[in-house]
């Protein structure tokens, strides 16, 4: 008789809940995390596309090794630089990180800003074809501009929402349109193997700042990374192949880096422009997560602190 695929296997007591907690960059989730890990005997599911890599430390706001001493991380450096990391591969690890901390009696905390990935997770993956590479270096090799005005003729809907400055998404809009012939706003949910995790079955919770407070924290810690020495880290990275992974490529500030490294930009103007690329970042994920994820909302203040924050969460 065949195994069970793991989310489906019988238990004989409840399992303990996931609690999902995502936001914008910068919006103070991971300390957030990190205490109720404690109070609830929980242990972190990295929920970020970035952190999946080895060696992106300080631009991905890498948990630091004594806090993943103080409470186990998932997730987190389980791809070389070389290698490329998907949703698909996502839901797969996380599904099993989860059955994992479960089985001993843990709480699952997945926080992340990767919103595709929390969606992926809770509600399964589009059927989209595999990539072919014939057709995306040819993709690649044409105007961003014409590939949008091909986009917004032959899929408005996708057009409208898609992160336009994003070659890579807009190519693979692209690339799905002309190999199905389909719009890809069109493409189905797979259900050939649903997830037991949806918005009721796990606690849902999304953490928002006023614009003017997020962009305070987004200065701040974008001056902290480059004291870090997050220049000294790109150029280490560029050793390893960073400029040859379009995935890793796409992380806040490595690219507008490695131009500063080629002489595009001062340091100056480079660190201005990660800010500014940041905060227009933090401004799309709010937008996705309050379309896309059905979350239970906590307005942080200046003055609110992590411990009152997650005592409140931890006592509901």
């Amino acid at each position: 008789m065949a195994a069970e695929p793991e989310d489906h296997l019988p238990s004989s007591k409840p399992l303990p809940r996931p609690l999902l907690l995502a936001g914008p960059t910068a919006v103070g989730k991971s300390a957030i995390a990190l205490l109720l890990a404690e109070r609830l005997g929980g242990e972190i599911i990295s929920v970020d596309s970035m952190q999946v890599y080895r060696g992106l430390e300080i631009g991905t706001a890498k948990p630091s090794p004594a806090d993943r001493t103080r409470i186990p991380h998932h997730l987190i450096d389980v791809m070389e630089m070389t290698e490329s990391f998907d949703a698909a591969q996502f839901v797969q690890l996380a599904r099993r990180a989860v059955a994992d901390i479960q089985s001993r009696g843990r709480v699952p905390i997945l926080c992340g800003g990767t919103g595709l990935y929390f969606k992926a997770f809770l509600e399964g993956l589009d059927e989209a074809p595999p990539a072919d590479d014939i057709l995306r270096a040819l993709l690649k090799a044409t105007p961003l501009a014409e590939l949008l005005r091909e986009l917004a003729e032959r899929d408005p809907a996708t057009h409208e929402r898609i992160d336009r400055q994003n070659p890579r998404r807009v190519i693979r809009a692209i690339e799905v349109i002309r190999l199905t012939g389909k719009p890809f706003s069109a493409q189905r949910a797979d259900r050939a193997r649903p997830s037991r995790f949806t918005f009721h079955s796990s606690r849902c919770i999304g953490f928002a700042r006023s614009p003017a407070d997020l962009q305070q924290r987004i200065s701040a810690r974008v001056d902290a990374m480059f004291r870090q020495g997050w220049v000294a880290e790109t150029e280490q990275l560029l050793q390893r192949g960073l400029a040859q992974n379009e995935t890793a490529m796409q992380a806040l500030g490595y690219r507008q880096i490695v131009e500063h490294l080629r002489g595009e930009r001062s340091l100056a103007e480079t660190i201005e422009l990660v800010k500014l690329r940041t905060r227009q970042f933090a401004k799309r994920q709010m937008t996705w997560f309050r379309r896309q994820l059905q979350l239970t909302w906590i307005n942080l203040e200046p003055q609110s602190s992590a411990e009152a924050v997650a005592e409140s969460i931890a006592r509901g």
